[in-house]
C-alpha cells in the first residue's frame, strides 16, 4: 500500500511517500480503508521528535481516518499513528459511526479538532452564558470551530485572535462580535480596548510563549485560560499562586486523550457536534485537501501559518 514515512527526524521535507506492506491487525483491531488522513499541528511535532521521543523510525504519521471497515462500516477513527495510509489497523473500540447526514470531510474535521473545541469549552472552561470568550489561533481547525461553539453556548462576546486581516474576516463571518490582530506587540492592550478594559473570562490558546503570557494578562476577575497546545514550541514565562489569587483566575491545561478517561465525555461531545452540522448551526472549514504524496507542501504551508480551517489528505490521489 502507499503511505507517507518518516526515515529521519527532521522538517517537512523528511516525510516521503513510500510503498509499504499493509497492516496486520490483530484479534483486538479492525482494518479501515482510508479515504481520509487529517492533518494536524500535532503531527509536525511528531516529525521533528518534540513528541513521542521513545518512537522508532520509520513511522507512518497521522492521528486520525475516515474510511470503511472490512464489513462496510463508514467510521472515524483515530489512531497513535498510521493514518497517512491508505489503510490502518485500528483499536476495534475506536471507530465511530458517522452518520448518513454527515460528510466524510466534517466526520474527520469533528472528531479531533470539534471535540477539542466542545470539550474545551464545555468541560474546561465550563462556559456559562454571558461570559466573553478570546480565541486565539481563530481561523485554524480548533478556533474556528470554537468561535462557533462559542455562539452556541451563549457567549456574550467572542472575540476572535488572528495574524492576518483575511483570518479576521473569517473570523467575523463564523460568528466572532470582534477581531485582534494577534501579531501586535500590544496584543494585551488591544484586547483590552475591545472589552473596554474589562478583560475576559475564558481565553483559548495554543500559541504558548508570549501570547500565553499576554492572555494572561487580560483575563478577566475569576476568568480562566485553557492551554491546549505549544505551537510556538516556546514555553511561556512561570506563572505563581500569587499571581492567580491576584484576580482568582485559573490556568489549566487541556490534552484530548485525558477524556477518554471519562465514558461517555467524548461520545456527548460528538453527538452535539453531528447535530450542529445536520442543522447547519455549525459551519467546517475547509482548508485543503492534499493528494497523498503532497503531504510535504501540507505541512510547510501548516507550519507557516498559511492555512485556514481544516487540513486532510485524500489517500486516493
Amino acid at each position: 500500500m502507499r503511505a507517507v514515512q518518516i526515515t529521519a527526524f527532521g522538517g517537512p521535507e523528511v516525510l516521503r511517500t513510500a510503498d509499504v506492506a499493509d497492516p496486520k491487525p490483530t484479534e483486538e483491531q479492525v482494518l479501515v480503508d482510508v479515504t481520509l488522513a487529517g492533518i494536524n499541528y500535532r503531527d509536525t511535532h511528531y516529525s521533528e521528535l518534540t513528541e513521542s521521543p521513545g518512537m522508532r523510525l520509520p513511522v507512518i504519521p497521522g492521528m486520525e481516518v475516515v474510511g470503511r471497515t472490512e464489513d462496510g462500516r463508514r467510521v472515524a477513527a483515530t489512531v497513535p499513528n498510521g493514518g497517512y495510509a491508505e489503510r490502518v489497523a485500528v483499536d476495534a473500540t475506536m471507530p465511530v459511526d458517522i452518520p448518513d447526514a454527515v460528510d466524510d470531510f466534517s466526520a474527520l474535521a469533528l472528531l479531533v479538532q470539534g471535540t477539542t473545541a466542545w470539550l474545551l469549552l464545555h468541560e474546561s472552561a465550563r462556559i456559562r452564558p454571558g461570559e466573553s470568550v478570546l480565541v486565539q489561533a481563530a481561523a485554524g481547525g480548533v478556533g474556528s470551530l470554537a468561535v462557533q461553539l462559542a455562539v452556541l453556548a451563549g457567549a456574550g462576546r467572542v472575540i476572535a485572535a488572528a495574524g492576518t486581516p483575511a483570518k479576521r474576516e473569517l473570523a467575523r463571518d463564523l460568528g466572532a462580535d470582534a477581531t485582534v490582530d494577534s501579531t501586535r506587540e500590544d496584543f494585551a492592550d488591544a484586547v483590552r480596548e475591545v472589552t473596554e478594559g474589562s478583560g475576559v473570562d475564558i481565553v483559548l490558546d495554543m500559541s504558548g510563549g508570549e501570547i500565553t503570557r499576554q492572555s494572561r494578562a487580560v483575563l478577566a476577575p475569576l476568568g480562566r485560560l485553557i492551554c491546549y497546545g505549544m505551537a510556538s514550541r516556546t514555553l511561556p514565562p512561570p506563572v505563581g499562586l500569587p499571581e492567580l489569587m491576584d484576580s482568582s483566575t485559573t490556568v489549566s491545561g487541556f490534552v484530548l486523550e485525558h477524556a477518554t478517561t471519562k465514558p461517555g465525555l467524548l461520545e456527548t461531545a460528538l453527538r452535539e457536534l453531528y447535530d450542529h452540522v445536520t442543522s447547519q448551526r455549525l459551519r467546517v472549514v475547509c482548508g485543503g485537501v492534499y493528494p497523498l504524496a503532497e503531504a510535504r507542501a501540507a505541512h510547510e504551508d501548516l507550519c507557516a501559518r498559511r492555512t485556514v480551517g481544516k487540513l486532510a489528505l485524500d489517500v486516493a490521489r
